[in-house]
């Protein structure tokens, strides 16, 4: 912690590399916690980048309040995916087509990318079957692979509230997925 503190502080007095070195902790596990809820890994990737941005922007203004660093960049994640549905829930969009000229550009073929992808649609349909709770425990243990106490810290609950909700949405989890 005492090493994530000083990080912190050099990155709030500019110093890039500190920031980096967050960065290059963190943004796998912000990436995950985000893509699980979109069910899309290039917007998840694209609201990643977004939230590293604005917590460079807003590195100054974080305060210690006995949780580790990473609660505040998933608090920024949590609502910058729901001012992404926000939008999204606006405008209607050609996800398909989206993803055709997306795929193009990385020079892999349309079926290329629905193989890759499947695996973590089917996922994500079935983690939004969930409740939200259910679902933000799935996403900050497995997805971002967080310990049940920081878990605890960033929900506001208690320990055994979390292994709880955990173990909950693990069944439901399972009962969906056997049934699909």
């Amino acid at each position: 912690m005492q090493d994530e503190q000083g990080l912190v502080s050099r990155a709030q007095q500019h110093d890039e590399a500190a920031f980096a070195e967050l960065y290059e902790r963190y943004f796998e596990k912000i990436y995950r916690y985000i893509a699980l809820k979109l069910g899309d890994k290039f917007e998840a990737e694209d609201l990643a980048q977004q939230v590293f941005l604005k917590a460079l922007k807003s590195i100054g203004s974080f305060k210690w309040q006995n949780v580790p660093f990473s609660a505040w960049l998933y608090r920024i994640a949590h609502n910058q995916t729901v001012d992404y549905f926000r939008r999204k829930s606006r405008r209607p969009t050609g996800q398909l087509e989206e993803a055709v000229l997306h795929a193009e550009a990385l020079g892999s073929s349309p079926q290329e990318m629905v193989e890759a992808s499947f695996d973590l649609e089917s996922l994500g349909v079935a983690v939004k079957k969930l409740t939200p709770a259910q679902r933000e425990v799935i996403a900050l243990r497995f997805t971002s692979e967080l310990p049940i106490a920081d878990v605890a810290r960033i929900m506001k609950k208690s320990e055994g509230a979390v292994k709880s909700l955990q173990h909950s949405a693990v069944l439901a989890l399972r009962r969906i997925m056997t049934r699909e």
